[in-house]
């Protein structure tokens, strides 16, 4: 059921009230993009959280510049057409150690307990195994990363995907 009620959204919070233990992979949702249960590698080494994007087309909206893209099919997951407002524009050096210019959307980001606003560039990972990378800025917000366990929030199989 749609609330008609005139409310505004809960704000999100910005960190977690108690550490969170999280393993080395996780699932990450993305609730405005419509994205649910995304498999997503936590790199603490990586400044910026990533999501796998293709077909990546500016355009502008209202004087504002936004980006259309892709997120692909997965094992886990059907093509999602996206829309975002574009947040910035970084030089990013790569796992392969090369820079290249990324569009960062500024968007709500799940991982466990916590729903917050943040930053995520898009990238064409297709080559990862994984089609999210999680930052070190999004892990600032309490989570602490055990590298020697994974799903530490729920396998994927038990998760409504």
């Amino acid at each position: 059921m749609v609330s008609t009620k005139s409310e505004k959204p809960a704000r999100p919070r910005k960190k977690l009230k108690e550490p969170c233990e999280i393993g080395w992979c996780e699932l990450i949702s993305l609730p405005d993009l419509a994205i649910k249960n995304v498999h997503a590698k936590i790199d603490s080494g990586a400044a910026t959280s990533s999501l796998h994007a293709v077909r990546i087309r500016p355009f502008e909206r209202a004087g504002e510049q936004w980006v259309r893209f892709t997120v692909p099919k997965s094992p886990e997951h059907a093509a999602q057409d996206c829309e975002a407002r574009v947040y910035d524009h970084r030089a990013i050096k790569s796992s392969n150690g090369k820079t290249e210019q990324r569009y960062v959307i500024e968007t709500l980001i799940t991982l466990g307990p916590l729903t917050w606003l943040g930053h995520i560039t898009l990238a064409n990972r297709q080559s990862m195994a994984f089609p999210m990378l999680v930052g070190r800025r999004a892990l600032r917000r309490g989570f602490l990363v055990n590298s020697a366990k994974r799903w530490m929030l729920g396998r994927p199989e038990e998760l409504e995907i």
